[in-house]
């Protein structure tokens, strides 16, 4: 009986994986975004073992959304405010609405105008927010999402927050992180992605 039992549990739990392609999948991305944060030089993770205080939340689709992309024409390009005193020029490229927990909700994206000069990132896309989570069970100074410009199709984009990551201000004082502008502040808490570091700084 007791082997039919443990039989009967590796079947579930096989069965159970195999219909998680989305948490296979995240799983991956979270495996590739620890072994970049270990491997950038000027990081802010030195030591294997600290990689162990790096925490997620569960996979959670709920917070795969998809979101209304409303293109933004003319903006100007500003200043945008970091930790560490400085600032870095940003541009707003669209405005991303969609619906949350029943809520509907808005966030603008933006241009890096530093970034985006270099080819590699020429396409690349910038999404801070904070959200009732901060500072609580996620760092205070906000998350952020990366998307790219090919992602907005028929004016349409996936916000997936379980990618939602830790800027290097999470771990170690001193990076020029970008301040979240306050228009991407959001009332519901995101319980997904990257949650606080775990070891003291």
């Amino acid at each position: 009986m007791r082997f039919l039992f443990i039989l009967l549990s590796s079947l579930l739990t096989t069965v159970s994986i195999a219909q998680t392609p989305f948490a296979g999948q995240l799983a991956k991305h979270r495996e590739t975004y620890k072994k970049d944060l270990l491997a950038s030089a000027g990081g802010p993770i030195k030591a294997e073992e600290d990689l162990a205080y790096v925490q997620f939340y569960a996979p959670d689709s709920s917070y795969r959304v998809t979101a209304a992309a409303e293109r933004i024409p003319n903006a100007e390009p500003f200043e945008m405010p970091t930790y560490n005193g400085k600032t870095r020029p940003h541009v707003a490229y669209a405005l991303l609405s969609f619906v949350l927990n029943g809520k509907k909700q808005q966030l603008t994206l933006y241009r890096n105008l530093n970034v985006i000069r270099m080819p590699e990132y020429r396409d690349y896309l910038f999404l801070p927010f904070k959200d009732a989570t901060s500072g609580k069970e996620t760092y205070g100074g906000g998350r952020y999402i990366d998307l790219r410009t090919g992602d907005i199709k028929d004016g349409r984009v996936t916000i997936d927050f379980n990618k939602a990551y830790n800027p290097y201000c999470a771990f170690q004082e001193g990076y020029p992180c970008p301040i979240p502008p306050k228009n991407n502040t959001l009332s519901v808490s995101i319980e997904a992605g990257e949650k606080a570091y775990g070891k003291a700084h």
